[in-house]
């Protein structure tokens, strides 16, 4: 594993960042093609968070956390760090002094394919964590790793300056060159969502709203009148 430090990486612009934070997980991967998902392993600690904003990458070997204070003084304002690591780990490799540290800087939260702790004070404190698993193991700050390059995150790459956003149902990844497009995407699936959410309050049903009784039919679904008992 190379290990290395890239300082200055580019990020998405902030508008569109701004602009991605009106939507949620599940808005923004429907409406690109349902991709960027991490999938469902990284769980929030908290209920109630929604964050947008760029990647600050790190590949740590499991059970140290070395690498996360490199990573610190890479995080400017708006960021979000995720941590992967090069096997699977679920030890307490985050907790609230680092919290405490990314909060100065105007971080937003952190992704983690690992396991936090402390996990009551950073609810108490409102710092966003979506994780592997909650475990008190502790680390050890001895094996070198890379910060700011591409790591894998669950089933998504995350490249530095990439847009994750994360909330209740999860977390996703928009690459950096595809933010304008996800903004528009969303803008209309949104939309979309509202035209259907008012016929549904009018009592139309999906299977009119969708079109569904012509796939029924192609599918050789039919309908009889059930037989009296």
């Amino acid at each position: 594993m190379r290990k290395i430090i890239f300082t200055d990486p580019p990020r998405a612009a902030r508008d569109g960042v701004e602009a991605l934070t009106r939507f949620g997980v599940a808005t923004v991967h429907e409406a690109l093609g349902r991709t960027g998902l991490v999938g469902p392993a990284i769980r929030p600690v908290q209920a109630g968070a929604r964050i947008a904003g760029t990647a600050v990458t790190v590949l740590s070997w499991p059970g140290d956390n070395l690498m996360i204070h490199a990573a610190v003084e890479q995080c400017r304002e708006g960021d979000v760090l995720v941590v992967a690591t090069t096997s699977e780990s679920s030890d307490g490799m985050f907790g609230e002094l680092f919290a405490t540290a990314l909060q100065h800087r105007g971080v937003r939260g952190l992704v983690i394919s690992a396991g936090v702790r402390d996990v009551a004070e950073l609810r108490a404190m409102n710092f966003p964590v979506w994780s592997r698993a909650i475990n008190a193991q502790g680390t050890v700050k001895a094996t070198g790793g890379s910060v700011n390059i591409p790591v894998h995150m669950g089933n998504a790459l995350v490249s530095p300056g990439d847009v994750v956003i994360a909330d209740d149902d999860g977390v996703m990844i928009v690459p950096r060159a595809d933010v304008a497009t996800a903004v528009t995407a969303s803008e209309a699936r949104e939309a979309k969502e509202q035209r259907n959410r008012e016929a549904f309050r009018r009592g139309e049903l999906g299977m009119d709203i969708y079109g569904l009784r012509g796939v029924l039919a192609e599918l050789g679904v039919t309908y009889e009148t059930a037989p009296p008992e």
